[in-house]
């Protein structure tokens, strides 16, 4: 369904040999290793319950402790809402932004889903992940967004950005073309399944969309399928939607700081590209 189904295949070929030591040992703790923020904003946090069409949804809401800001919609990668994404939730308020991290699986289980975070073996985490269908995720991110539009931490004149790692990449864009008024900015890192030969594919999306894009490609996705670069790049010109799409020297998997193929230096580099185009596009 998405390049997570190789994810298992590439760890020896990735791991760092220290981080992988670190993070089997630390678990989710991992998440202790992201940087810390220059002039950070002073944040608070909580969890927070959504409604959807299809129930109740459980989440993690981070913002300033003053002011409005732009709105982020943080879609995990398939191991779930966990304390390494609420860490980077946390870190992008930091900057100055409204966060939500939310739990994709909430229709069949609450957040932890994933028993040993990033080291969970995927046959474990796949069923969830295919539970979900485009329609699910068009839903939910139209019941995501207008939740944010209601909270007072959230600026409704600014645009709001997405973003989505591993199987949330393809979720992402779906979001850019379920809500294209509202949505100005839209990053994928090491996404699978944005390109396919179905009809419901990801790409062919982009014509309902008005948002800028950063797309991280992970060099073994790259590896598997050289022309998926080509077809995007194609396609955001086609609509005349700015896009920044490269592929980064790491394997799939390597921005979330749990992860046992993280790559610090590269996840660095792929979260200024971020916040670049948020500061460009949302601010």
């Amino acid at each position: 369904m998405c390049d997570q189904d190789h994810f298992e295949n590439d760890l020896k070929r990735y791991s760092r040999r220290d981080m992988g030591s670190m993070a089997a040992a630390a678990g989710v703790g991992a998440a202790m290793f992201l940087p810390a923020v220059a002039n950070a904003a002073e944040v608070d946090d909580q969890d927070v319950t959504i409604d959807t069409p299809d129930g109740s949804c459980d989440a993690y809401f981070v913002a300033p402790t003053s002011g409005e800001h732009a709105a982020v919609l943080i879609w995990p990668d398939i191991f779930g809402l966990r304390p390494a994404f609420r860490q980077m939730g946390k870190r992008l308020a930091e900057n100055g932004y409204s966060v939500l991290v939310v739990n994709p699986f909430y229709r069949k289980q609450k957040a932890p889903t994933a028993d040993k975070g990033a080291n969970t073996p995927i046959p474990e985490v796949r069923p969830l992940a295919r539970s979900l269908t485009p329609e699910t995720q068009s839903t939910d991110a139209n019941a995501f967004i207008t939740w944010l539009d209601k909270q007072p931490q959230v600026d409704t004149s600014k645009k709001v950005g997405t973003t989505g790692y591993c199987m949330g990449g393809p979720i992402v864009m779906r979001t850019a073309a379920a809500v294209p008024g509202r949505v100005g900015a839209a990053c994928t890192f090491h996404g699978g399944g944005l390109v396919t030969n179905q009809d419901d594919s990801p790409h062919l999306l982009i014509p309902k969309m008005e948002a800028q894009f950063l797309i991280a490609i992970a060099e073994n996705d790259d590896e598997r399928d050289p022309e998926l670069k080509t077809v995007l790049k194609e396609a955001f010109a086609d609509a005349n939607l700015k896009a920044e799409i490269e592929v980064y020297p790491a394997g799939h998997g390597w921005c979330p700081p749990d992860t046992r193929v993280h790559n610090p230096e590269q996840a660095e580099k792929a979260w200024s590209r971020m916040l670049a185009l948020f500061e460009k596009t949302l601010a």
